[in-house]
């Protein structure tokens, strides 16, 4: 069964050259809430994440909400293992995709069909299962001939739906979503929507960064107000979206749902 583990987990990115007198003082100015501070070595570093724990088990839709800059994507690239955590650690048990940026592990230098033979390497498919995963990704992308040239000869369009295609193909266990994965083409992600159904609602736990909050409401169980890298409320989406609007985060107005989101999001409901 899968699970996650987030046991006071806190992170920080150094400012190498946080000592400049200039930098110093906009950092501050940009800074709200004492978010800068100093490491063991003494750097200048910006506090990401503070003393953030919870529990995840089979079954959990968690959905974290909070302002821009609240750590949301923060740890959804701690929970991936993109980021390390300074104190704390994070356990995740199960297969993990995380669907955080379409660009995310291609190498523009190689082909198509070369990058897609390497994501199927990295999730530890076999000779056939990776030729299957070709087949798919093609197919699903609609690349034809261009899958034996260069990435970087793509259209952004292309790259989207390689990258799209590639990031869907594989179903994990635990699955990590930022909504802004979602934007593009509206009629690309028309078609993607079904494979997006169908990737959620395989998945044991789901955890979504969104501003949009109509659709963490139908998607999950479970709601985590991030605010300044720490948490601020952790209970149901009645609860916890109930007072995040009050306070009047965001202008107390949420963000339109990308479309593909909105469109699956009754049938993930269901999962």
């Amino acid at each position: 069964m899968a699970t996650i583990d987030a046991d006071h987990v806190s992170v920080d990115f150094p400012l190498y050259h946080g000592s400049a007198r200039s930098l110093k003082r906009a950092m501050f100015a940009a800074a709200s809430g004492g978010r800068i501070g100093k490491d063991a070595q003494k750097r200048v570093v910006v506090q990401g994440l503070r003393d953030v724990s919870f529990h995840l088990a089979a079954g959990d839709r968690l959905g974290l909400v909070g302002s821009n800059g609240a750590g949301k994507t923060t740890l959804l690239r701690t929970l991936a293992g993109i980021y390390e955590p300074v104190r704390g650690h994070v356990r995740v048990c199960g297969s993990l995709n995380a669907l955080l940026d379409p660009n995310l592990g291609m190498n523009p230098d190689l082909t198509g069909r070369e990058n897609i033979a390497l994501r199927g390497l990295f999730a530890g498919l076999g000779r056939a299962e990776i030729r299957r995963l070709e087949e798919d990704v093609r197919d699903f992308a609609a690349l034809d001939e261009f899958v034996d040239l260069p990435v970087r000869t793509y259209s952004s369009g292309m790259v989207v739906r390689l990258g799209f295609a590639l990031a869907t193909a594989i179903h994990p266990e635990v699955l990590m979503m930022d909504e802004w994965f979602l934007a593009g083409d509206a009629g690309f992600m028309d078609k993607a929507r079904v494979r997006l159904e169908t990737l959620v609602r395989g998945a044991e736990i789901l955890v979504l960064s969104s501003h949009a909050h109509e659709i963490v409401a139908r998607w999950c169980n479970r709601v985590i107000w991030l605010e300044k890298g720490s948490i601020v409320e952790d209970g149901t989406p009645d609860e916890v979206l109930g007072r995040y609007l009050a306070c009047g985060e965001e202008g107390g107005a949420a963000m339109p749902a990308p479309a593909a989101l909105a469109a699956a999001a009754p049938f993930a409901a269901d999962g």
